[in-house]
């Protein structure tokens, strides 16, 4: 994982070197905070240990007792599915994966009548084994499979907690199983169970993974100017404390467009707190250039765009053609034009003074992906020290799920009274 902030520069709003050689001091004493949690195997910081922490014999052990299915289904939410997610979107494999991440009925059904029950693996994941959504999408899943023949108990995978609704289904009916890890946000759990046991049933090789991790963990160090995860936070955090309050974040490549998903939880969940934090935005290179660019170039002065691409790809050439004014695209390719693409849209944000980091992996796979999701984890902790807040809790997400679970009858939360206070001015 490749760093470049030169774009970040003296741009509105922007840094300057002695900005970044103030902060670094800052960063220092941030590192050694973060280094202790890591030795104490703190709640939240015991992420940052995942990559050798982690055991891929023990995910392998759960999944082999699946043959080699034609589809797997994750029922999961959040840090419980967006994880898993990024890997099986970025990676190849003759191993369809699917995600039930919301409980939309229409969404639900449709894909659940595409799926092949017979031949699928049922992932359900869930820390506390409680989560609404998720038990109520395993128990519309569950039934499919037994209105379809299937016996359910011989095609699911349970990822949860050492107690819950999720490890006494597990336990009753001996299902294989994972733990959740202790002392990690489910959206800080990419490199554990939770976001691999998915890659292992597609046939990937989640010791590379994770061996990408270790060497993102390699890669911190007590200064900025060492870490290529620390200077994406420290400068994240300073552009966001000069008014930098969106971070747009725009792979020039598909297969990382989940990433994009997957960090707006991190960022989101994670920074916003105390009135504090940076709204992340998704985008998708060169596909949004001809939409979202509009407002990143010429709205507000209040963006960072934050580009991510591979430096090595698989290409396609682009035939040679005789139409007027297509000419010099003939002899090209596809992978040439998305780098211009990539290249003019840095250098146009540049030219009207928008702040725009370069993060660079150098191809899209197992080693690579794990070295960049654990360098933006690192990158958020960093960016939470330095603004001094409370990384890894997510207080307003809990204050919701206590007042969808009264609205349900699921216990008595003054949460839900709320709900009932709503005030309106309705038009029809």
């Amino acid at each position: 994982m490749r760093v470049d902030l030169g774009n970040a520069l003296e741009t509105t709003p922007g840094l300057t070197t002695e900005t970044l050689d103030r902060l670094d001091d800052r960063v220092s004493a941030a590192h050694e905070r973060i280094a202790a949690g890591m030795a104490d195997d703190e709640f939240g910081y015991a992420a940052l240990n995942l990559p050798e922490t982690a055991d891929p014999s023990e995910i392998r052990a759960a999944v082999d007792g699946f043959d080699r299915p034609e589809a797997v289904l994750t029922v999961g939410i959040g840090g419980s599915a967006l994880g898993a997610a990024t890997l099986a979107t970025a990676l190849d494999s003759d191993v369809d994966a699917y995600f039930l991440d919301n409980v939309d009925p229409d969404d639900t059904r449709s894909l659940l009548a595409s799926l092949p029950l017979d031949d699928t693996v049922v992932n359900v994941v869930s820390k506390s084994g409680t989560t609404a959504e998720t038990l109520a999408n395993f128990l519309v899943v569950r039934e499919a499979m037994a209105d379809a023949g299937v016996d359910w108990t011989e095609r699911t995978l349970v990822t949860t907690g050492e107690s819950g609704n999720l490890r006494e289904l597990s336990d009753r009916h001996d299902l294989p199983s994972l733990p959740v890890p202790d002392r990690v946000p489910g959206r800080f759990s990419a490199l554990s169970t939770v976001g691999l046991a998915v890659a292992a049933l597609q046939g990937h090789d989640i010791e590379a993974v994770l061996a990408g991790g270790r060497d993102g963990m390699d890669a911190l160090a007590g200064s900025l100017y060492e870490s290529p995860a620390y200077a994406y936070g420290a400068a994240t955090y300073a552009l966001a404390e000069r008014g930098a309050l969106t971070n747009a974040v725009m792979p020039y490549a598909e297969s990382l467009e989940t990433f994009a998903e997957w960090f707006a939880q991190l960022w989101a969940e994670s920074l916003g707190k105390d009135g504090l934090g940076q709204t992340p935005a998704r985008a998708l290179g060169a596909t949004d250039q001809h939409s979202q660019l509009q407002l990143y170039r010429a709205g507000p002065p209040d963006k960072l765009v934050t580009l991510v691409r591979p430096t090595e790809r698989a290409d396609v050439p682009i035939p040679e053609t005789d139409l007027d004014g297509l000419a010099y695209l003939g002899g090209s390719s596809l992978g040439g034009l998305l780098d211009a693409e990539f290249e003019a849209t840095e250098a146009s944000l540049a030219a009207a003074g928008v702040p725009n980091v370069r993060v660079e992996i150098d191809r899209v796979d197992e080693r690579a992906l794990g070295e960049l999701l654990f360098g933006t984890e690192a990158a958020c902790v960093l960016y939470g020290e330095l603004a001094s807040v409370s990384t890894f809790t997510q207080p307003a997400v809990e204050w919701g799920k206590k007042a969808a679970r009264g609205l349900l009858g699921g216990g008595d939360f003054a949460e839900a009274e709320a709900v009932e206070e709503k005030r309106e001015l309705r038009i029809d």
